[in-house]
């Protein structure tokens, strides 16, 4: 876990072909983002962008995708996924048969710094 609040947390994922991929995870049960109180439903996105805005900023992808499914966990949740036009699914979903053998390396970013990077992004919001 690299961020935590009251209303969710923000695990990192480890892939190692999609360095800084996170999930951002509601603590308490809920089905869709529409059972949540208005409120709530804004200080999720505000952290949602947040860790956007950090990954963006740490590990400089090309693109960034956001994924709530919950077809297999039907628990709110997103997937922030940093993209880079020569990683193994690009163009397509991360979920999908990969189009190359390899991704380059990419930069090493440890948990604590895109925790920080989180509190500054949730700073400026």
């Amino acid at each position: 876990m690299v961020w935590e609040s009251d209303l969710c947390r923000v695990v990192m994922v480890g892939d190692p072909d999609y360095p800084g991929f996170c999930r951002i995870i509601l603590h308490r049960h809920m089905r869709e983002m529409t059972d949540l109180p208005p409120k709530e439903r804004m200080q999720f996105m505000s952290v949602l962008f947040a860790v956007e805005s950090a990954v963006r900023t740490l590990y400089q992808p090309d693109k960034i995708n956001l994924a709530s499914l919950g077809n297999m966990t039907p628990h709110v949740h997103w997937h922030l996924i940093p993209r880079w036009r020569d990683d193994r699914h690009f163009p397509n979903s991360v979920w999908t048969k990969p189009q190359r053998q390899n991704s380059p390396c990419r930069p090493f970013v440890d948990g604590q710094q895109l925790g920080n990077q989180i509190i500054a992004a949730m700073r400026t919001r």
